[in-house]
């Protein structure tokens, strides 16, 4: 088993399409107060995948315990480095590879970087299609080559208070249509459900 198997088992296909928009809905109300969803929901997102990945792979081939400053990689499965992004839009949009606010470090990483492992990337489109897709290390190094960097990679706006470096929106869609990018279609709908996110503290503090 590998990785590939997330888009190979049509069983685990329909199982995603069918929770996921679910989980991140649950993950935007985690992460929301006064109507308006927090950074931190990229974190909850990036859990939910995780767990997807201890589900179908089990905890003796998903390693999730890499250093916080670990550049790329967010899990390691079967012994190979994963990365894992999301986004939300009807089109693609350039996502993070590093975070930094130092400028001479942004512009320095630009330059060195090399992709290192296969990437995860869920693309959110409420209330339409948006997508599930796995894009080989093999596929963003033969991107990045024919892109070259300044088209591949997006570095923030001099003046401007920088975040970090991004892989371009551009990149993102030519990868996605890479012969070797497995992927499928997610119906991003939101379910409405009642919920409160200090309830399950609230219950721990009731605990005797």
């Amino acid at each position: 088993m590998d990785i590939s198997d997330l888009f190979s088992s049509q069983e685990t296909v329909s199982r995603i399409q069918s929770k996921l928009p679910q989980l991140f809905y649950l993950a935007e109300l985690e992460s929301s107060r006064a109507g308006r969803v927090g950074m931190e929901v990229g974190s909850v997102r990036e859990k939910i995948l995780i767990a997807l990945l201890l589900y179908k792979f089990g905890e003796q081939n998903v390693r999730t315990d890499l250093p916080i400053h670990e550049p790329e990689a967010d899990a390691i499965v079967f012994g190979k480095p994963l990365s894992i992004k999301t986004m939300t839009g009807s089109t693609f949009k350039s996502v993070k590879l590093i975070w930094t606010v130092d400028a001479v470090q942004a512009v320095k990483f630009s330059q060195q970087y090399v992709p290192s492992c296969d990437m995860l990337l869920v693309q959110v489109n409420w209330a339409n299609i948006g997508g599930f897709y796995l894009f080989s290390r093999e596929s963003q190094l033969e991107t990045l080559e024919l892109m070259g960097r300044a088209g591949y990679i997006k570095l923030p706006k001099a003046g401007t208070n920088p975040r970090g470096v991004e892989i371009s929106a551009t990149a993102l869609d030519v990868l996605s249509k890479h012969a070797q990018t497995l992927k499928f279609p997610v119906q991003w709908q939101r379910v409405k459900r009642d919920y409160d996110p200090y309830r399950r503290w609230l219950d721990f503090w009731q605990e005797d």
